[in-house]
């Protein structure tokens, strides 16, 4: 074997390990879609035969000249190519049936097969390889195809994750390389950079759709939060009692069992549209929340003393934050202690939004109930993970059992963030 062919080989042989090492991953992977994979598993096997093709044209123009069996390549060659593309487009508007690239596709399979008979296209004569009149259809088509790619690719921008866009664009501006390439090199490389290109491709849209599935599988699990959240926070007792508060009150207080109730489903239209609230919340919000919570709750405890200590307004946070940790304090903390004291504060610091809710009641072992969420204050744990995964920001607790507990929320500042005229 010549060092020019050994050479040859050497850039085969990564190509052949990639996709043989890519086909076992898209098989074997159960996280992206089956049509997806059915799409990537037809792109590999095509590539497979484009890598055939290369290297086949590739000998029969340096060494085993033979015009029909490189007419019958070159004609592969061409006719497989937009169909790649064509799969990749199907990929990225799975959605869509890309109709009228299949018909580009198929028109341009129909003018290179006549290449058996004329040179409408191209010509094989005597191993000199002859661009007809319609010699560049396929570049056409291919390049109407790419353009395809990057409108499907720029529609996405704002919609999702820079990463998920950056990917498909990448791989579109390294196949349009590629064939600038292709057209400098002629048939001097067993495997064109058109292939070559195709071959990462491939692998980047396969790392694509498993970001696509990986942002899926978060949405679906805040999905699955906001619902936990929203019936661990709209608990039956609490219904129960508010309900049976309001009965109690029509009878020698209407006036007030009137307030009561409003106030009562304006806290449970809150808890419901935090459903379908994936995005955050101004505090002010969420400081209202809270306090029409309290109110309800000082209706049937009027001895619990709420205080509220308002520096910092203008940020945002998940939609029920504060309103689970008062909850927590009234349930779990001070309802049993004479003189219950709860104390919300929030002001800013070097770098943070800070909040703090404290109380003076019965207090907790964290590392315990907390970490090991039992059913008392699975709704710390909530808040935390939904702090942690929005903001960047952390929550601490520190509670001794007898004295009070104080949660901690901090929350980073952003670009964006602006004094706010602090509430009266």
């Amino acid at each position: 074997m010549s060092y020019e062919t050994q050479l040859q080989v050497t850039v085969l042989a990564p190509l052949l390990l990639q996709l043989v090492g890519l086909i076992f991953v898209v098989v074997g992977d159960p996280h992206i879609r089956r049509e997806n994979r059915a799409d990537l598993v037809i792109i590999i096997a095509l590539l497979f035969s484009l890598i055939a093709q290369n290297f086949g044209v590739y000998l029969l123009a340096t060494r085993y000249p033979s015009d029909i069996a490189r007419t019958l390549l070159g004609i592969w060659g061409y006719a497989v190519r937009p169909v790649v593309l064509v799969l990749f487009i199907r990929i990225m508007d799975r959605p869509h049936r890309p109709v009228i690239p299949w018909v580009l596709a198929g028109v341009n399979v129909l003018a290179y097969l006549t290449a058996l008979f004329s040179n409408v296209t191209f010509a094989i004569v005597d191993n000199l390889f002859l661009r007809g009149p319609l010699g560049y259809l396929c570049h056409v088509i291919s390049a109407v195809m790419l353009i395809w790619l990057l409108v499907l690719t720029f529609k996405g921008i704002g919609e999702k994750p820079a990463r998920e866009t950056v990917i498909p664009l990448m791989a579109t501006l390294m196949i349009m390389v590629a064939v600038e390439a292709d057209s400098l090199t002629g048939e001097s490389m067993a495997v064109s950079f058109l292939t070559i290109a195709m071959v990462s491709a491939c692998m980047f849209f396969y790392i694509w759709l498993h970001l696509m599935f990986v942002r899926e599988h978060e949405d679906a699990l805040l999905a699955e939060q906001r619902i936990r959240i929203m019936i661990s926070q709209i608990q039956p007792h609490f219904m129960y009692n508010t309900l049976s508060t309001i009965q109690a009150l029509c009878r020698y207080d209407p006036e007030k069992a009137f307030e009561v109730t409003g106030k009562f489903g304006a806290y449970l239209r809150q808890n419901i549209d935090s459903l379908n609230q994936a995005e955050l919340v101004p505090f002010e919000k969420e400081l209202e929340h809270t306090q029409v919570y309290a109110d309800i709750e000082q209706v049937r405890f009027p001895f619990i003393q709420v205080d509220y200590r308002i520096r910092d307004l203008d940020f945002s946070l998940p939609a029920l934050t504060v309103q689970p940790l008062v909850e927590n304090a009234f349930r779990h903390g001070v309802r049993g202690v004479a003189n219950g004291q709860i104390t919300v504060i929030s002001e800013r610091t070097e770098g943070y939004h800070r909040i703090e809710v404290r109380d003076n009641g019965a207090g907790f072992d964290p590392a315990v109930s907390v970490e090991n969420a039992d059913s008392s204050h699975i709704g710390i744990r909530n808040v935390r993970e939904r702090i942690e995964r929005m903001t960047g920001g952390s929550l601490e607790i520190d509670s001794v059992k007898g004295e009070g507990t104080t949660i901690l929320i901090r929350i980073p500042l952003r670009k964006d963030d602006h004094e706010h005229p602090v509430r009266g």
